[in-house]
């Protein structure tokens, strides 16, 4: 009886995890990913196989991950270019002196 219980209570704690197979691929750099299961994205850090207290039933590995602690949103500065009127500049145009009419 107690082992039917443990059986049903490690299905139950399996089946919690929404899992998906994500297929092999290549990076841009040639690199190949090997195809594997990961928990669904779904912003919740507390049902990820990679978190405290939960164990990748594919691979047995214990989480390692300390979900209270969020990462931190990378800042990336972004280029700040000049603002330019939005009107049409005036030409200037005049004679060089070499004779030459040009606008500038």
């Amino acid at each position: 009886m107690k082992k039917l219980v443990l059986i049903l209570a490690a299905l139950v704690a399996v089946s919690a995890f929404a899992d998906e197979y994500v297929q092999g691929y290549y990076r841009k750099n040639g690199t190949y990913v090997e195809g594997h299961h990961r928990t669904a994205p779904d912003g919740n850090p507390f049902n990820n196989y990679s978190t405290q207290g939960n164990v990748n039933p594919y691979t047995g590995q214990p989480g390692t991950v300390n979900p209270y602690l969020a990462p931190q949103p990378v800042y990336t500065p972004q280029p700040v270019y000049p603002s330019y009127p939005s009107f049409p500049r005036t030409p200037i145009c005049g004679v060089t002196s070499t004779g030459q009419y040009i606008c500038r």
